[in-house]
C-alpha cells in the first residue's frame, strides 16, 4: 500500500553522548561530515516519502534552524514534546497531522533508504505494524525481535545474553491502532516506548510484522560510536563531497597545502584549512570550517564545525563537538581507554578524548586516552588532562 508520511523523533537528548548533547540534541550530531538526521531524511525521501513530521523536544531550535520548512523539496512540519516521556508519546504528538497509515522512525539512528523501501513494501491492509528487523549480533544490545517468519511474536528491548538474532532497527510502518495503544497506555501508567506500546499490540493480538532486511542500520550510543559510524560510512562512500580521487572527498572552497598528505578514507567540509606538512587520515571527517595546522597529525577522528587543531597537534580516536579550539602542540594519543559516562566505567574503549563544543586547550596540553572534556572548559598550556572536566571547568598547572 502507498505511505506518504512519516513521522520522525528527534525530540530526545541522548544522555549517554553527553557532553556533546549539552547543546544540541543527538539527531543533530555528526555522523561523518554531516547530522544524523540528514541521513534519516534522506532515506526516507529516497524511498518516496512526500510528508516529513518532525517531533522536537529537546533543544528544538537546533533541528528547526537547520532543516527550515523543506527538505530536498519535501515539506517538513515539527511537533513539540514538550516532556520527554517516551517514543510512544513523541509520535502522538503528530496525530492530528495523519490521515492515513504512516512510517515512524527514529530521527538519531543512520538508516538508508533501501531499509525503508522494505518496509514500506511489506507493510499492507491487514497489517497493524510493521517492523524492520535486521540479523545481528548486536541485538541483544539494542533492541531485539521474535518472530514466526513474519509475524513478530515478542519485542524486547536490550535483553543481554547472545541468544538473539532479529535487531529492532527502528523503523515502524503504522495504522491508527498505534495512536489507540499509545493512549491505552498512558491510561494504564505504562512505559510510553514504541517497543513497549507495540509490544502490547501483539499481545493483544494484532497483526505485527517483521520485514526483515539488510538495509544500512547504525547507531551511536556513546562518544566512541560516533567514530565507529564515520568509519562505516566512510568505508561505504556514503559522503557529502566530491570524491577528488579514490576515498578522498572535499567539498567547495577548501584549501590543501600541497605538502599535506590525506591518507583516506578522508572528507573535507567546505571552508576547511589543511596546512602544511600536516597528515590527516585514516578514517577523518572535517566539519566545515575547520583548521588543521602546519606539522598536525590526525588520525581516525571526527572535528565538527570550526574546530582548530593548532600547529604541531597530534590527534588520534578524537571527536570534537563545534568551535573547540586546541592550540599548538597539543597531543591526543588514542584509545583504547576506559570512558566515564555517568556512573558507568565503560572498559577499553576506542576513543583518544572528547572535547565538546566552545572549549579551549591553550597548548601543549596531553589529554590522556578517555578523557572527556565539557563545554566551554579551559585547559591551561602544558597540562595534562583525564577523566571528565566539567562544563566550564579550568585545568591549571
Amino acid at each position: 500500500m502507498s505511505i506518504t508520511a512519516a513521522v520522525v523523533l528527534a525530540a530526545g537528548e541522548g544522555e549517554r553522548l553527553r557532553p556533546l548533547t549539552r547543546n544540541r540534541p543527538k539527531p543533530m550530531l555528526p555522523a561523518a561530515n554531516r547530522p544524523i538526521i540528514e541521513y534519516v531524511f534522506d532515506a526516507l525521501v529516497d524511498a518516496g516519502i512526500e510528508e516529513l513530521h518532525v517531533v522536537v523536544g529537546y533543544k528544538r531550535d537546533r533541528v528547526q534552524g537547520h532543516v527550515g520548512s523543506t527538505y530536498r523539496g519535501v515539506p517538513v512540519s515539527y511537533h513539540a514534546q514538550e516532556r520527554q516521556l517516551g517514543s510512544a508519546h513523541a509520535a502522538l504528538q503528530a496525530r492530528d497531522a495523519l490521515d492515513d497509515d504512516f512510517l515512524v522512525v527514529n530521527g538519531d539512528q543512520v538508516i538508508q533508504g533501501d531499509l525503508v523501501a522494505d518496509v514500506m513494501a511489506a507493510h499492507d491492509e491487514a497489517s497493524d505494524v510493521t517492523l524492520a528487523v535486521i540479523e545481528s549480533d548486536e541485538a541483544s544490545m539494542y533492541g531485539a525481535v521474535e518472530a514466526n517468519g513474519d509475524r513478530v511474536t515478542r519485542i524486547v528491548e536490550r535483553p543481554g545474553g547472545d541468544e538473539y538474532r532479529l535487531l529492532n532497527a527502528g523503523v515502524y510502518a503504522c495504522d491508527g491502532s498505534l495512536f489507540d495503544a499509545v493512549e491505552y497506555a498512558i491510561e494504564q501508567g505504562d512505559e510510553l516506548t514504541l517497543p513497549n506500546t507495540i509490544s502490547s499490540l501483539v499481545d493483544s493480538g494484532f497483526e505485527v510484522r517483521a520485514a526483515h532486511t539488510a538495509g544500512l542500520w547504525t547507531d551511536a550510543t556513546y562518544p566512541w560510536d560516533l567514530l565507529a559510524v564515520s568509519q562505516q560510512l566512510l568505508a561505504r562512500g556514503d559522503i557529502d563531497g566530491t570524491e577528488v580521487r579514490e576515498g578522498v572527498w572535499c567539498a567547495e572552497r577548501v584549501r590543501i597545502h600541497e605538502d599535506a598528505v590525506l591518507h583516506p578514507p578522508v572528507v573535507v567540509s567546505s571552508d576547511s584549512e589543511i596546512g602544511a606538512n600536516a597528515v590527516v587520515g585514516p578514517n577523518v571527517a572535517l566539519g566545515q570550517n575547520v583548521t588543521v595546522g602546519s606539522n598536525a597529525t590526525v588520525e581516525r577522528s571526527v572535528l565538527d564545525a570550526d574546530t582548530r587543531v593548532g600547529a604541531g597537534s597530534t590527534l588520534v580516536d578524537c571527536v570534537t563537538g563545534q568551535r573547540v579550539s586546541l592550540g599548538a602542540g597539543c597531543v591526543a594519543p588514542g584509545g583504547p581507554a576506559d570512558v566515564a559516562i555517568g556512573t558507568t566505567v565503560h572498559e577499553d574503549r576506542r576513543l583518544g578524548a572528547l572535547v565538546a563544543d566552545r572549549a579551549t586547550a591553550r597548548g601543549g596540553v596531553t589529554l590522556v586516552p578517555g578523557t572527556l572534556v565539557g563545554p566551554n572548559a579551559e585547559l591551561d598550556v602544558g597540562t595534562t588532562v583525564s577523566g571528565v572536566i566539567p562544563e566550564n571547568g579550568r585545568v591549571m598547572r
